[in-house]
């Protein structure tokens, strides 16, 4: 009979010996990489939970990669609104207490304070967090205000800034006799005194100028005396008129006449005049003449130059606010004049002859609102909205309050004339009082605190969603771990009964390959 080789007969020892060998190997892989394999593959029915789970876990870190860039921008945007609040703070208490102590600038302290806030706004609203301007909507590569001394002082000889603005509103507003654009004259009946509004056309019907004073009431306390309200009678704006005829009795000492004009930034000033017999005539008082004639020619004079105090004073501080009104306009205004040179209408300024301010995305309804110009999602449902412009009307209104309040100046080399020092103080007494006013809150209007409300909003929301995904994506490794994952005591457990196995194994295969006929006879 036939004897077969140790060889064939054992080769399946060898075989089975390898199996070990390859359950070790993957065993110990295991164990050092601490997941159960290399590749999909290797999870068997558990890949496609896998693959789910970590998409998932990709998608929240990229949600977080989101939110600390968002709240760096965010962080750094309230920075800059945290100190523009304190700018109007401090630039409305300075105008609050200020006096007049001019500089040999022809400031006072208050408006050095406004102009350091000055340039200090526009550096907060040119705020950048790493290649994208804050304040600019969209544009976020654009620095959304121009730089401060451009503002200021314009860009060359032939591009206006806001002081040039100011001083052309002035001259404006002031007009050829500097009265503000109104006169008074002794009328009839010769007892009245008429006040009427600067004519702008030649013929009738006489047109109303956009420049200077307005007529708007005249009261008095004199017994007989009859008023006349100022009216359009076309119903549309017209020259206008007012006047007080005191009638045939003269009035007595004390009695009053109050005259009330509308200043170009739209507020009320009122010039009261009280009738005297006194020599020297008191401040803010006509003297009574021999009859009602005679008084209401002295209070015509009387007028006369309280009006040209009122403009020179109280009135070209409230046209230095408008101006400013019309330089920050989009597009900013100027006085237009006519081919004779006469100031006679607004036109619209253009960037060859006038700096323009703000040169980020328009705060306008086309554009949306201005936290909408920068949305970013934070979950797969929700988003947040975080964007800002510099011509919001919080911002723009305190950068152009706190501009105006810095651009203007009085001459101090004319502070020895004492008519040009009275007025000088009366106009910044006034300029102040506007400054605080337009620095306080108004109800139902935008604030900045209402900016950073809108900011803590949005950082509630992505700390909310932060705090979520921290917790889902806990959870989602928990399971991928369970999935992917071993449990080290066991796979080592393994490792030590296939160690074993492979060590008999071997010891077995050794035994057969040295056994021989003779050996086994």
């Amino acid at each position: 009979m036939s004897i077969n080789g140790v060889g064939s007969r054992t080769s399946y020892i060898g075989s089975g010996i390898l199996n070990l060998r390859s359950q070790l190997d993957t065993l110990t892989q295991q164990l050092s990489s601490g997941k159960i394999a290399d590749t999909y593959a290797g999870l068997g029915s558990g890949r496609s939970l896998s693959i789910a789970l970590r998409s998932q876990i990709a998608t929240v870190a990229s949600y977080a990669d989101t939110a600390t860039n968002l709240n760096t921008r965010i962080g750094v945007a309230n920075l800059s609104l945290e100190r523009l609040v304190k700018i109007g703070s401090d630039v409305k208490g300075a105008a609050v207490s200020a006096g007049g102590n001019f500089d040999n600038s022809g400031q006072t302290p208050a408006q050095r304070t406004a102009s350091l806030g000055f340039f200090d706004s526009v550096d907060m609203l040119n705020a950048r967090s790493g290649d994208r301007y804050l304040f600019s909507g969209r544009a976020t590569d654009t620095a959304p205000v121009a730089p401060a001394d451009q503002i200021m002082n314009g860009n060359g000889a032939n591009i206006a800034g806001l002081k040039q603005i100011i001083a052309e509103r002035k001259t404006a507003d002031l007009g050829v006799n500097e009265n503000g654009r109104v006169g008074s004259a002794v009328g009839v009946p010769t007892t009245s005194v008429v006040i009427t509004e600067e004519d702008t056309t030649p013929l009738p019907p006489a047109a109303a100028q956009p420049f200077g004073m307005k007529v708007t009431g005249v009261s008095t306390t004199i017994p007989g005396a009859t008023v006349t309200q100022p009216v359009d009678p076309s119903g549309v704006p017209s020259q206008k008129s007012m006047s007080v005829d005191l009638g045939a009795t003269n009035p007595s000492v004390g009695d009053q006449v109050k005259f009330t004009f509308t200043m170009p930034d739209g507020t009320t000033e009122d010039i009261v005049l009280t009738a005297s017999d006194k020599t020297p005539l008191p401040a803010g008082s006509f003297a009574i003449g021999a009859d009602s004639t005679a008084t209401a020619a002295n209070l015509n004079t009387a007028l006369g130059g309280a009006m040209k105090d009122l403009a020179n004073g109280a009135m070209t501080a409230a046209s230095a606010i408008e101006a400013g009104d019309n330089f920050f306009d989009q597009p900013p205004l100027r006085v237009g004049t006519s081919p004779l040179g006469a100031a006679t209408t607004l036109v619209a300024g253009t960037a060859a002859n006038t700096v323009m301010w703000y040169q980020g995305e328009p705060d306008v309804a086309a554009n949306g609102s201005a936290r909408g110009s920068s949305v970013s999602q934070i979950d797969t449902s929700i988003t947040v909205n975080y964007g800002a412009r510099a011509d919001e009307q919080a911002l723009r209104n305190q950068l152009q309050t706190v501009a105006v309040y810095a651009a203007v100046a009085v001459d101090p080399n004319q502070l020895t004339d004492e008519t040009y020092a009275k007025n000088a103080n009366a106009q910044i007494a006034a300029l102040s009082q506007r400054v605080a006013q337009n620095l306080a809150d108004v109800p139902g209007q935008q604030t900045i605190e209402n900016i950073q409300a809108d900011f803590a909003g949005a950082q509630a929301a992505i700390k909310s969603s932060t705090d979520r995904q921290i917790q889902t994506k806990a959870m989602a490794q928990t399971m991928l771990d369970s999935i992917e994952g071993v449990n080290n005591d066991e796979v080592a457990t393994k490792i030590l009964a296939l160690q074993t196995a492979l060590q008999a194994s071997y010891q077995t295969t050794s035994t057969l390959y040295q056994m021989s006929l003779v050996k086994f006879l």
